[in-house]
């Protein structure tokens, strides 16, 4: 018996039923690409608690974006939970190996060939998450900015001393604009920083930097001859600076001349 079949809804177009294996079998593992792989043994565990003797016999093999692996016939259950598993799996590998290989090779050298191959995924699958190159580069950079953004507002909303929380959160800062110069190149930084992302996420540090210069203010621990507004203006700019730096020990301490200018006068 062979089944053949389609899933209809968000799934359709990355699912397709393409025949039985039997429990267990390795060669579901084999046919799955490097990404479905952890994704795969997850979804058979999920699976388990739900199979009952008649679906026990019966082990149907679909393709996920583009990529052949077996599930248990209760799987269909959680299809959405886990098809959405494997997507972001998958997106997450075709990220980070496509940031790789612009940063080793140049953002002129990579193709979306390329891109696929050391993935692990077929270009048809490459193509379904993504458009081009350059559309795989700026969702990079949005995750990079994003990470970015959640650890300034992790540091903002720690406990402890308004002052030591500034102080956290100018050094991080300073630290993320030394290593994304470290990290790419002259080219990359021209595609991706720019575009409203960019300037939604600047105006995003420079608030949550004026809102702890105001806190600062109300401890008497700030100067009070400039508004938090411009001394938040004052410390973006003047960390900008640690890109050119040389080493970590340079950044911290145009971190500690920076903090210095903020001090209320004598």
């Amino acid at each position: 018996m062979r089944v053949v079949g389609t899933v209809q809804g968000s799934a359709a177009g990355d699912v397709a039923g393409v025949g039985l294996l039997s429990a267990g079998s390795e060669a579901g593992s084999a046919m799955a690409c490097p990404p479905c792989r952890a994704w795969l043994a997850s979804s058979q565990a999920v699976g388990a608690p739900y199979r009952d003797k008649a679906s026990e016999a019966t082990r149907v093999s679909r393709t996920v974006s583009g990529c052949a692996v077996p599930y248990t016939a209760a799987v269909p259950r959680l299809w959405n939970q886990t098809i959405e598993a494997h997507r972001r799996e998958v997106r997450r590998a075709i990220l980070d190996t496509t940031w790789a290989l612009v940063t080793e090779h140049g953002l002129l050298s990579v193709t979306m060939t390329q891109i696929a191959e050391e993935t692990g995924i077929g270009r048809a699958t490459l193509y379904r998450y993504f458009p081009d190159v350059e559309a795989i580069l700026f969702a990079c950079h949005q995750r990079h900015v994003s990470g970015h953004l959640q650890r300034l507002s992790e540091l903002r909303d720690q406990t402890g001393d308004a002052a030591e929380r500034l102080e956290a959160v100018l050094q991080a800062y300073a630290l993320i604009s030394h290593y994304r110069e470290q990290h790419g190149t002259e080219e990359l930084a021209a595609l991706v920083h720019r575009g409203e992302h960019v300037a939604r996420a600047q105006q995003q540090i420079f608030d949550l930097i004026r809102d702890l210069l105001t806190e600062v203010a109300e401890t008497g621990a700030l100067r009070n001859d400039v508004a938090p507004d411009e001394l938040a203006s004052y410390c973006l700019h003047a960390l900008t600076a640690a890109a050119s730096l040389p080493s970590e020990a340079a950044v911290r301490r145009l971190v500690t001349v920076t903090l210095a200018g903020l001090r209320p006068l004598p």
